[in-house]
């Protein structure tokens, strides 16, 4: 059976400890590249995209302690959205000439509650869904036959016909139907395993 990381609410009481190094590893890697995407979107380079994931990660981690879920509709990764968004704001409106000079620091920028912005909201919600998609996909792989997989990355992926993936694996045309069927509903089972555990 496929070991699913832990439900968000465990993980973000674990990382209220900074001394948990396993939970802040593991929060990273779930949460790091969407920030990192999210701020190449919005026209950083690779470099300050990579300080601004750090700042955010920085930021939440001198405010996670005061952060509670208050009713069942709160879900973390709005609180972190906005976080993220507003950094990105900031780095994206301060001058040229300010630049590495400091300002308002990530804290202060979670005080803050700045005009919707429909854009970011859409681009974090994006790629939110693209990391849940990365993480199931790495999941389902790991636990099904390597010709499967293929036959999926051949038909979804590469878009190519079921036709040019028979061909290429050596396998009957119904063979290749019923491997990306099962794939396909492995990954929606499995997304939808890992969306009840962000919740």
């Amino acid at each position: 059976m496929t070991e699913f990381p832990e439900t968000r609410e465990s993980l973000l009481l674990q990382i209220k400890s900074p001394a948990n190094r396993e939970a802040w590893d593991q929060f990273a890697l779930i949460y790091q590249p969407v920030i990192y995407r999210l701020a190449r979107h919005r026209g950083l380079q690779d470099a300050d995209a990579q300080d601004l994931a750090q700042q955010v990660l920085m930021a939440v981690a001198s405010a996670i302690g005061s952060w509670e879920k208050t009713n069942e509709s709160v879900r973390f990764r709005h609180w972190l959205r906005r976080v993220a968004r507003n950094a990105i704001i900031n780095v994206l409106s301060r001058r040229p000439r300010d630049r590495g000079a400091g300002g308002s620091s990530v804290q202060e920028l979670l005080m803050e509650q700045p005009l919707p912005d429909s854009e970011s909201d859409a681009q974090i919600e994006l790629e939110y869904r693209r990391e849940i998609y990365l993480r199931a996909a790495r999941i389902v792989r790991g636990d099904i036959e390597p010709d499967t997989w293929r036959a999926f990355e051949i038909t979804v992926i590469e878009n190519r016909s079921i036709d040019e993936a028979a061909v290429e694996l050596n396998k009957l045309i119904g063979t290749i139907y019923a491997a990306r069927s099962r794939i396909m509903r492995r990954l929606r089972e499995t997304v939808q395993e890992l969306e009840k555990a962000e919740s």
